[in-house]
């Protein structure tokens, strides 16, 4: 299997190349040049298989300079972090399911990638010959940043720097990011939104200076934001992991078609779904859900993309973004894999804050996206409901599909059984979603007490007990002195 630059398809890449790289040098996305095929005998048999067993399956077509026992190797150490099954698909009613990602270490689906990418680099490194130290950057808007200190924490041969909005997350993910041990890790505050963390640490990317300097350091740079594959290919695994169950649990026949809703801002978890699909899965609908930044709704529905709009800061903080990444990925391939054309479209995008795509010449839907959004109300009114009527306590990212899914039933009556990707613990967002159940109670803690006890689903120990934690990461900084930050974290590593 081969890759190539959303942005040079002149450039070919192996899956190792492309993981320890993590974006190309023309500031690309690395993607791979065509779809493995797999047919219903395949699914068939995932169903025999444990999770891990399942992964290395999946991974296994599109790193074939990797061994399926080497893959499960790492997918055994990976999730054996997880408690129970990584990924248990939860049955609400006849038509409708939630795929739980949160039972991972970080207690977000961001987990379900980023427990297993270290492994990966690791052997990608070696693969390719390369001994020098990876500094990983990493740009969250909230769950990611977490995982992945979680992920590369003190492992060998890496540094990991995370940057995240310093008013834009939850306290309880600001809190997870602080507290993180570790000789090799990193966090700083940026005074501004996620896309200006993002734009930064994509920016010293291309910073041949910054290059340069750290060349010279026996230093070479990779993400484990989504852009990079190390992140995104793990995520196609759960597409066919919940299918799967839902054939072996006798809730659909093998080729019957499910819909899958996933709350997304940078499309990357959305993009998995529809590599899956590429790949054979059996697929009716993905249904892209957004919450108030509803960029991507307006999008798929008009065609254009103008970051030029007001941004929320809203209770489902993951998705607070603008610029979403992994949508380059996506246009590349409905443009007939014209690099030229992405190449332009991005640089219209740096220059303008926008761009358009002509619905009468190009079907952005691709036959198979759907897309909404839902505001604050509706996503606390929808994870109040549950609570009622089912028991079921979700997060409000959750809460947002959950919303749009209600919308788009409410519209095209389609009977298809559905999916959502629930992406993160309750937990994470104790005061709100307390509040969405009726409790005017205003402390975290005291409000995953309440929870647990109106609920009964457990508090995750790794949550509750962060208030205990030493405080270790206090930096902040402007978003234009990103990388003075991180040439400062390096010297500080070297001096010691």
């Amino acid at each position: 299997m081969k890759y190539t630059s959303t942005r040079d398809s002149s450039k070919i890449f192996t899956a190792s190349e492309a993981i320890v790289k993590g974006i190309s040098e023309d500031g690309g996305l690395i993607v791979p040049i065509e779809y493995p095929q797999v047919g219903l005998d395949f699914i068939n048999v995932l169903g025999e298989l444990d999770y891990p067993e399942r992964a290395a399956e999946v991974l296994k077509l599109y790193m074939d300079e990797f061994d399926k026992e080497e893959l499960l190797d790492y997918a055994r150490k990976a999730y054996s972090r997880f408690d129970g099954d990584p990924c248990p698909v939860v049955k609400i009613d006849e038509m409708l399911f939630f795929m739980e990602l949160w039972h991972g270490p970080t207690c977000a689906f961001k987990d379900m990638a980023l427990t297993l990418m270290p492994y990966l680099l690791v052997a990608s490194k070696k693969k390719i010959g390369r001994d020098d130290k990876t500094l990983i950057l990493v740009a969250t808007s909230g769950d990611t940043g977490k995982a992945a200190l979680s992920g590369f924490q003190d492992v060998e041969g890496t540094e990991i720097i995370v940057f995240y909005p310093s008013e834009g997350v939850s306290e309880m993910q600001k809190l997870q990011m602080i507290t993180q041990e570790g000789e090799n890790v990193h966090v700083a505050g940026i005074k501004g939104n996620f896309d200006d963390a993002q734009t930064a640490v994509k920016a010293i990317f291309n910073d041949k200076t910054a290059i340069d300097t750290l060349a010279k350091l026996n230093i070479t740079m990779s993400s484990a934001n989504s852009i990079n594959l190390g992140r995104l290919l793990p995520q196609v695994v759960y597409y066919f992991s919940a299918y799967t169950d839902m054939v072996t649990t006798g809730q659909i026949d093998l080729g019957d078609k499910v819909n899958f809703v996933v709350p997304t801002g940078n499309f990357g978890d959305i993009l998995a779904g529809y590599y899956a699909y590429k790949m054979g899965l059996p697929v009716n609908k993905l249904i892209i859900a957004s919450n108030q930044n509803n960029i991507l709704t307006d999008f798929f529905h008009t065609g254009e993309y103008n970051v030029e709009r007001k941004f929320y800061k809203t209770m489902s903080p993951s998705m607070d973004i603008l610029i979403s990444s992994n949508l380059e990925r996506y246009l590349y391939d409905i443009f007939g894999r014209d690099s030229d054309q992405i190449a332009k479209i991005y640089a219209d995008l740096k220059e303008t804050g926008v761009f358009s795509v002509d619905l009468n010449k190009v079907d952005l839907s691709s036959g198979i996206f759907e897309s909404g959004w839902a505001d604050e109300e509706e996503t606390k009114e929808i994870i109040g409901d549950y609570f009622d009527n089912y028991g079921y306590v979700m997060d409000p990212h959750t809460g947002v599909a959950a919303s749009v899914y209600t919308d788009y039933c409410g519209e095209t009556e389609d009977e298809t059984k559905t999916i959502v990707l629930s992406t993160a613990s309750p937990y994470k967002f104790p005061r709100d979603v307390y509040s969405a159940m009726g409790g005017t109670e205003r402390d975290n803690y005291k409000c995953m007490s309440k929870i647990q006890f109106q609920s009964g689903l457990p508090c995750p120990e790794s949550l509750y007990y962060l208030r205990e934690k030493k405080i270790r990461h206090t930096t902040v900084v402007e978003r234009d002195e990103t990388l003075k930050a991180v040439m400062n974290f390096i010297s500080d590593d070297n001096q010691e």
